[in-house]
């Protein structure tokens, strides 16, 4: 008889499949309409479905119940995921990107880090009680490091092409990828110094000197070093061995897409057999691998990678949401929560902003202070925090007196547990939240002023509106401009255009290409249009100045009716589409000429008082491919 077979496997593969498919129908609104992160909307997914909610997910089930092993699973998926998102940033940046922006690089990465690491350390040192500032430099140390998979999620998508330079999210990109991995000698010194020196070297004999000897030969020797030295020897020979079967078509092109998935799984198991920084020699890789930038620019218009790398995320921040100790925030022994909460706010706060503002005057990237304040505050605790946090664990649980671990080794693994999971939530739905928000506090202020624009008062001037009259109608306009100018009356707008006076300009707009110029006696104009015809015409002159009475008003007369001429088009004319430069500039402020250095190239017919500017029917076509009939593109003001 069949019967339900309700495992843990079934339920996981439900459920992760599941979410990733709604998730998927509603992805490009939530991520470019509302601007929510993936990490944000799986961190809360994996609350709602771990052990704190629905219990579809159970992380200590599939532990047996310890929590070593437990400890060891997060370690190993975290492991995994960076491996694999270093190797594609370091695919993702240009040819030869680490040895051109060395400088700008080694800012970040050296006084950069060094801030971000004593900044952080003296915030945990003054807000956690009962803790000595070594080990607040081993709390600091975890949280140093800016996370790639939600730095990919910031410098990615609408927001980003819209607001940040791209040499800006390279090197947002290239930091996050670096620093993850030289996270290790700002963790292994406090570390090292504790065990050899914390309870004046209980049962680890050596001192100081041991201490530093190990961090220099272990850490910066060997796994610093020799983890660059590994991972570009093994993105060079991976590259190479790439061209060679491309070119003799040995190689299909579902296998040459995934190569840099299977390169960076195959460093992760390698580099940590050897015992190395294996998350730094993925980075390293990565980006030797696309040295001569022929991988990145074959794989540019492929999805393949984007969409692993989406998979990834989605899982681990739901595996996140349910693995995180919730209830250790508020039931603890180490701090309290109105401690604590104030702690996220400062580290989110200082922790990178002051340092980056700082020295931001010395990296080219970084042009404007708006600039250095993204960069400063972008810089999210993730999935290297928690990385590092386990690293730190299994160092802390190696600290054995008399059989058992050292009460302080004890006392710094708590400390460590409860504030870097209250980081990294905090840098989440802090940073998930930032661009959202943002955008609705823009927003809600424009809805309130454009809704109370549209209840004004009648007696109050209407809102400009820029028309156009089509090409069929410019004959009459001209006609009627002609005969009132000669029989010396003024005809309303709306009388000759059949308009209402509910679109009235309070000056003259005339659109040239993409600017939109002002005339200097627009607002004359309109005042005379609206105030009735003087019975004179013309001033009473000096007795024996009738000639040049006559001459003036011939002149005018000539000038109102002479319909503009354009030339065709230079590259001053051109430039002349482009709103907010020197010729769009220049001509709104002189609206009467325009001329470059070719004298053929003029738009110059003088316009007097009360005249409307006309474009002839012409068509230009600019360098850029687009063309535009002038003829067309006609705004005048409209009277009442």
């Amino acid at each position: 008889m069949p019967s339900l077979d309700v495992s843990n496997f079934n339920i996981v593969c439900a459920t992760l499949g599941g979410f990733v498919t709604m998730f998927g129908l509603v992805s490009f609104l939530c991520k470019e309409k509302f601007y929510l992160s993936e990490a944000l909307i799986s961190t809360v997914a994996g609350v709602i479905f771990g052990p704190n909610a629905a219990n579809w997910i159970r992380p200590h089930d599939y532990a047996l119940g310890s929590e070593d092993t437990l400890n060891t699973i997060n370690l190993y998926f975290t492991r995994l995921v960076l491996g694999v998102q270093l190797v594609i940033a370091g695919v993702q940046l240009p040819s030869r990107y680490l040895q051109i922006e060395w400088k700008s690089l080694s800012l970040l990465l050296g006084p950069g880090m060094t801030g971000m690491w004593v900044l952080t350390s003296l915030l945990v040192w003054a807000m956690v009680p009962n803790l000595s500032f070594l080990q607040a430099l081993a709390v600091g140390a975890c949280v140093t490091p800016t996370d790639p998979v939600l730095s990919n999620s910031i410098v990615k998508g609408k927001f980003a092409d819209k607001n940040i330079p791209k040499e800006l999210a390279k090197l947002v990109i290239a930091e996050s990828g670096a620093n993850d991995g030289l996270g290790y000698p700002f963790l292994f010194l406090p570390l090292y110094l504790i065990k050899y020196l914390g309870h004046h070297g209980a049962g680890e004999p050596g001192g100081v000197g041991k201490a530093m000897g190990l961090w220099f030969g272990e850490t910066w020797g060997y796994t610093i070093f020799m983890s660059i030295a590994y991972g570009a020897t093994v993105g060079w020979i991976a590259k190479e061995l790439l061209h060679w079967a491309e070119e003799r078509r040995y190689v299909d092109r579902e296998s040459f897409l995934v190569f840099a998935i299977t390169l960076a799984l195959f460093i992760v198991g390698t580099d940590g057999m050897l015992g190395s920084d294996d998350v730094l020699a993925c980075f390293i890789a990565g980006n030797v691998f696309t040295w001569d930038d022929w991988f990145r620019l074959e794989t540019m218009d492929d999805s393949l990678q984007p969409t692993i790398d989406m998979l990834l995320n989605v899982s681990v921040f739901i595996w996140f949401g349910a693995v995180c100790p919730w209830n250790v925030f508020a039931h603890n022994s180490v701090i309290p929560i109105y401690r604590l909460i104030p702690l996220g706010i400062l580290v989110l706060l200082l922790r990178r902003l002051p340092v980056v503002v700082g020295m931001h005057k010395h990296i080219h990237q970084i042009e404007q202070l708006r600039q250095a304040l993204f960069v400063g505050f972008f810089g999210p605790i993730g999935v290297s925090a928690i990385f590092y946090l386990y690293i730190s664990i299994e160092f802390l649980e190696g600290i054995v007196v008399d059989g058992a671990q050292r009460e302080d080794a004890a006392h710094l693994q708590e400390v460590m547990y409860v504030v870097i999971w209250f980081l990294v939530i905090c840098s989440i739905v802090v940073h998930g939240l930032s661009i959202p928000l943002g955008k609705l506090g823009i927003q809600i202020p424009r809805t309130l002023s454009n809704a109370v624009s549209t209840d004004r008062n009648s007696d109050e001037p209407a809102p400009f509106h820029i028309r156009s009259f089509t090409e069929q109608s410019l004959p009459g306009i001209l006609r009627n401009r002609h005969s009132n100018t000669a029989s010396g009356t003024t005809t309303p707008r709306s009388a000759a255009t059949g308009s209402t006076g509910a679109n009235l300009l309070p000056r003259p707009l005339y659109r040239i290409g993409g600017s939109v110029i002002r005339s200097k006696s627009g607002c004359q104009q309109q005042q005379q249009q609206q105030q009735p015809p003087p019975k004179q015409t013309t001033p009473p002159l000096p007795p024996g100045d009738e000639s040049d009475a006559t001459t003036t008003t011939a002149a005018t007369e000539r000038e109102v009716t002479r319909p503009v001429q354009v030339a065709r088009p230079t590259q001053r004319m051109q430039s002349m589409d482009r709103p907010g430069n020197a010729a769009s500039s220049s001509l709104a402020d002189d609206d009467s000429s325009f001329s470059g250095s070719n004298p053929a190239a003029v738009l110059s017919p003088r316009h007097t008082e009360g005249q409307e500017l006309v474009l002839g029917p012409r068509t230009i076509r600019f360098a850029d491919g687009s063309a535009r009939n002038y003829g067309t593109n006609v705004e005048s003001p409209r009277d009442e």
